[in-house]
């Protein structure tokens, strides 16, 4: 289970530290890969190799003879790559995600449950409540 948010920084070549309660956090049955999506709303997704899987078996079973699902499969693979924590708690962000997310030095990392979301500051802050009754209607709105 992943949650909170953390600052971040992106070095030059790409790599961006993990927090260590985010690096906790993952199942040591993971081993060192994980998956990297280009996701809603212009941010990256992290995902164990569970989670993935999890995907990746739902996409598989569509059928490759509707146009919509083979567009789907072809966009859903071709957004997604794999990457792997260094030992110093690093991922290599591809240059192609990078630019997809508008990440450049600074990033937000944030915890959501079965998976982490990165995020580019600016656009992070455009969409999450900074106020906690906004918060409260929408948990009442679907969680009632």
């Amino acid at each position: 289970m992943f949650n909170s948010q953390y600052d971040c920084k992106i070095d030059a070549k790409g790599r961006m530290a993990l927090p260590a309660k985010i690096r906790s956090a993952i199942p040591e049955s993971n081993g060192a890969n994980l998956f990297l999506r280009c996701a809603d709303d212009g941010c990256l997704t992290l995902l164990t190799q569970l989670e993935y899987k999890k995907i990746q078996n739902q996409v598989n079973a569509l059928s490759d003879h509707n146009p919509e699902t083979r567009k789907l499969k072809r966009s859903f693979f071709a957004m997604i790559t794999e990457v792997e924590l260094d030992s110093a708690g690093r991922i290599l962000v591809p240059k192609g995600f990078l630019s997809f997310a508008a990440l450049e030095k600074d990033a937000v990392v944030v915890g959501v449950g079965s998976y982490v979301e990165i995020w580019n500051p600016e656009r992070y802050r455009e969409l999450v409540f900074e106020d906690p009754a906004d918060l409260s209607d929408l948990m009442q709105k679907y969680l009632s």
